[in-house]
């Protein structure tokens, strides 16, 4: 079953669901490679949390105008033909057969020297996707004028493959590449296809639930990042916890399950263990009446008590649960053994700069950064 995506004037103003695919867009730009690029989220995103499309298209377009400032990153391509005289190396089986030397040409292979670069093609496929997603005139016009640009630097409007770009080595040098390839890559994650009319919308969340919760795990860990880290917080996503487990089994240890959490936030209130959660906070009683999900408490829970004793950030560390809602907020609390629990939701069906206050809200116990 496809959600129906209500109709509107501009992809932004569309829903999956009750979500707005703008907030979808947020969830992307925040679950990027961007937020690991010191200070390029923190000086923009202020001014257009609420059009994450056109953010990104500006700031793709200011990686390109750098980019080709300071002339393009350049590549090799592989080449070959028939030439008049020798380039590279000389394919002697293609010659003979082919009875150039009669012509007085030989068959060469050799590396052309080209901006027509994976990188290269990416961002101004990019460009020109961006150009026909963004609201704004004037910024769609800078992205079609920068996308000309590239091609009469040589560079093709072919979107290169996966392969390609998989096989695209990052120096140290290359920063402002790297920076731009992220944007580039965010533009067609933003106009991901769907079985729905029209080539805007997103497929929906119940077709796509594990590519959605992870969605929002790197979502809030970016976030993290971009919020917190530069007011002192040390923010680690993909934790590895160990068990302070005594007298294995010989096999015990192969079959024990890892304890791997989703963020670590050490800050002025301590340790806060962050386990990000797809799914409706509340359920169904049996007999009647609502609850939370006894899973969610146990391994909350086993992260908190296994590391007593380990350092003493753990021996008081909290816990929350983060769950996205719709058209809802909760956020309870208890002390357990020493520790303090908290289960908490995001409306997702509210305005982009909602969403980022309610998480900073909850990620600093309402502490002033």
């Amino acid at each position: 079953m496809v959600t129906a995506v209500a109709e509107a004037s501009s992809p932004a103003e569309r829903r999956i669901g009750r979500v707005p695919v703008r907030n979808i867009w947020l969830l992307m730009l925040y679950a990027s490679e961007l937020t690991r690029t010191n200070g390029l989220l923190n000086s923009l995103v202020d001014d257009d949390l609420n059009d994450v499309a056109n953010l990104v298209a500006r700031l793709l377009a200011t990686a390109v105008t750098d980019r080709l400032r300071k002339n393009l990153t350049r590549g090799y391509r592989r080449n070959e033909k028939s030439m008049s005289r020798v380039r590279g190396r000389i394919d002697m089986l293609r010659t003979e057969s082919g009875r150039l030397l009669d012509r007085g040409e030989v068959y060469c292979r050799f590396d052309d020297h080209t901006a027509n670069t994976p990188r290269n093609r990416l961002a101004r496929t990019a460009l020109e996707r961006l150009a026909r997603l963004v609201s704004h005139h004037d910024v769609a016009a800078s992205c079609r004028a920068l996308a000309g640009s590239l091609g009469q630097a040589g560079v093709s409007a072919v979107r290169p493959s996966r392969a390609e770009l998989a096989a695209e080595q990052f120096g140290r040098n290359d920063a402002s590449d790297r920076t731009m390839v992220s944007l580039a890559q965010l533009a067609f994650d933003m106009g991901l296809p769907t079985e729905e009319a029209g080539g805007h919308a997103l497929l929906a969340p119940e077709r796509e639930e594990t590519w959605v919760r992870r969605l929002f795990e790197k979502a809030v860990l970016g976030f993290a990042r971009v919020s917190l880290e530069p007011a002192g917080y040390t923010v680690r996503g993909g934790h590895h916890l160990r068990w302070q487990a005594a007298e294995l089994s010989s096999g015990m240890q192969d079959i024990l399950p890892a304890m791997i959490t989703d963020i670590v936030l050490d800050g002025p209130g301590g340790r806060l263990v962050v386990d990000t959660k797809f799914t409706a906070i509340l359920t169904e009683r049996q007999r009647g009446g609502l609850s939370l999900k006894s899973g969610y408490i146990y391994q909350m829970y086993a992260y908190l008590r296994s590391q007593e004793g380990r350092e003493s950030a753990w021996d008081d560390a909290g816990g929350m649960l983060l769950h996205p809602a719709v058209g809802e907020q909760v956020d309870e609390e208890m002390a357990l053994q020493g520790h303090r629990m908290r289960f908490a939701t995001v409306d997702l069906s509210r305005p982009p700069r909602d969403i980022g206050e309610r998480l900073k809200l909850l990620l600093t116990d309402g502490r002033d950064l």
